[in-house]
């Protein structure tokens, strides 16, 4: 009975384990899937032709990205459900070997003279007794012969119980198994589908390349002009001295950092803070002082942290919003005419404006978001949550 109380406890303890673990991998796959729908549904927004853009390779990078990002998690969630297959297999071994030994036990007792004796006549097993000594010695057998066999059979049941469990468990995994088998050739037909079209549209835009080098050259100069607007102010709003309530901000946004909600409710990081090489010409780097968030059409820009607007700035037909929090400020650039003003206080999560489709690119929609600690500028990546 020890034992078998031990196989029950061990399966009560192993099982839950290993079914949170394919559990938590089945969520960062559903998790990872929704990262691809947001980028085809952006893919789905550019121009409906074939030309090759420099946003559709963008867009095409990412899903490549995703794909790889989800083939491994399926490759580990299929690894854990046929480790789950095999500790399901060596547990229903262990249960069918202890119902053997059970039904083993359980025949032997059948056999027992005694056994015989009392059933077929129990008051004549007793008063067969030689002095009273032994009728009290055959009563109290009686007794304990009769809660051993209870036991035994409850014993079986317990086990039968957990053998059906366990079988359809071990089905249920074999079902999952096979879905993630599917789902991994899927994706991995998809990733070879889409690496072939990212190298005929590198081929197609390398053909491009004075009128690109020339578009990205327009681009810079624009956030050049931008960036000279925005130092401009940090630099006249950076003050030594903070208020009570602009100091508990800046603790409170410094002590957020790695945990920062995204500027963005969804999309992906489309240009790195720093110093980069050209996605397809060699010769070319680009310089960013913040990061690019592509997201799709109508998307709004959102604060990260509570805050003060301190500005709204006009380039063209577009707008930046900074907010400060404390002697940290954020910069949120791209946007139409924003809903809030300079003075406005703003909570984490609140909507500043709508970022603004390029239509001239795809309509591209895509917002340049900035981190500055006093005067100096900081990689947004590390505040942002992961």
């Amino acid at each position: 009975m020890r034992r078998i109380q031990y196989i029950l406890l061990l399966l009560v303890l192993t099982l839950p384990v290993m079914a949170d673990k394919v559990k938590d991998l089945q969520k960062e796959r559903q998790k990872i899937e929704q990262e691809l729908k947001q980028t085809n549904e952006m893919l789905a927004q550019t121009k409906q032709n074939e030309r090759a853009t420099m946003n559709k390779l963008t867009l095409l990078n990412n899903n490549i990205k995703t794909r790889k990002k989800l083939i491994r998690t399926l490759n580990n969630e299929i690894a854990a459900l046929d480790n789950s297959l095999q500790d399901i297999n060596t547990k229903q071994r262990d249960l069918v070997e202890q119902m053997d030994r059970l039904k083993q036990d359980y025949s032997r007792l059948v056999r027992e003279t005694h056994y015989a004796d009392m059933r077929r006549s129990p008051l004549l097993f007793l008063l067969a007794a030689d002095n009273f000594q032994q009728l009290v010695r055959r009563i109290d057998y009686m007794r304990r012969f009769a809660r051993y066999r209870q036991e035994q059979v409850a014993a079986m049941q317990s086990l039968q119980n957990e053998m059906d469990i366990q079988s359809q468990l071990l089905s249920d995994r074999r079902s999952e198994q096979a879905a993630a088998l599917q789902a991994q050739q899927r994706e991995q037909q998809n990733l070879t589908r889409d690496e072939r079209k990212q190298q005929a549209m590198l081929k197609d835009l390398k053909k491009k390349e004075k009128q690109l080098i020339a578009q990205q050259k327009k681009q810079q100069k624009k956030a050049d002009e931008l960036q000279r607007k925005i130092d401009q102010l940090i630099q006249k709003q950076t003050t030594t001295t903070l208020t009570k309530e602009q100091q508990l901000l800046a603790g409170g946004f410094e002590a957020n950092k790695g945990r920062l909600p995204w500027p963005v409710e969804k999309g992906f990081i489309s240009g790195y803070f720093g110093t980069h090489q050209h996605p397809v010409y060699e010769h070319v780097t680009v310089n960013n002082k913040g990061i690019y968030l592509q997201t799709t059409a109508g998307s709004k820009a959102r604060a990260v942290f509570d805050g003060e607007v301190t500005s709204c700035i006009v380039l063209g037909n577009t707008y930046a919003v900074i907010v400060q929090h404390g002697n940290y400020r954020t910069v949120y650039s791209n946007l139409g005419q924003p809903i809030v003003k300079t003075g406005d206080k703003v909570k984490a999560k609140q909507t500043l404006g709508t970022i603004v489709s390029d239509p001239t690119n795809d309509n591209k929609t895509e917002l340049y978001f900035q981190v500055y600690k006093d005067r100096t500028l900081l990689n947004p990546s590390a505040w942002l949550t992961k």
